[in-house]
């Protein structure tokens, strides 16, 4: 009789529950469109590490030349049903400052035949921090070339640290990443 008593305050916890959650992710979803219709940041020489929580998600122009020899691999990724990899390339800034840029998914079909662009490139992207590892995603193997997760810190240290000016900033390529070909 107890059980039966306590189905339905455990049906209208689990109900409000839900409705906090969707306002939670409907006031999410505002503030990224909001931040995504904003003008481009430019990101000054030296990034104030600390304020990066605040402008996530936030649209920043780059301009600079791609540090091929420092590429990084997340995988494995899916997109679509198709099996690929994030590929992540240092941009060395025109002030000789350098940032990590999600270049974005390419099918593990096309990796070998990936297109390296020369030249100094200008770019959109969108601010991020490192993502939360969970339970189930292995550790980074860098030793390996193995990334299985984002983790800007080790990654920024792997590609050359401080000393060769790598910040831990971590930039999502926005609009226009690829060609189609590299995505079927």
């Amino acid at each position: 009789m107890l059980l039966i008593g306590f189905i339905p305050v455990f049906t209208f916890a689990l109900g409000t529950w839900q409705l906090q959650r969707l306002k939670w992710k409907v006031n999410l979803i505002d503030e990224l469109e909001e931040k995504l219709q904003l003008q481009p940041l430019s990101l000054p020489r030296r990034i104030n590490l600390s304020a990066i929580p605040e402008f996530v998600y936030r649209k920043v122009s780059l301009r600079g030349k791609w540090d091929h020899d420092h590429t990084l691999l997340l995988a494995p990724r899916v997109r679509e049903g198709v099996h690929g990899v994030h590929v992540v390339t240092p941009l060395i800034r025109e002030n000789g400052s350098t940032v990590l840029v999600d270049r974005g998914f390419v099918s593990n079909d096309f990796v070998s035949t990936f297109q390296n662009e020369d030249g100094e490139v200008e770019i959109t992207g969108m601010l991020r921090t490192s993502q939360p590892r969970n339970t189930f995603t292995p550790d980074n193997r860098p030793d390996e070339g193995k990334w299985y997760w984002t983790d800007v810190e080790s990654m920024a240290e792997y590609v050359g640290g401080e000393k060769a000016g790598v910040q831990p900033v971590f930039v999502e390529q926005i609009f226009g990443i690829f060609a189609p070909c590299f995505y079927s």
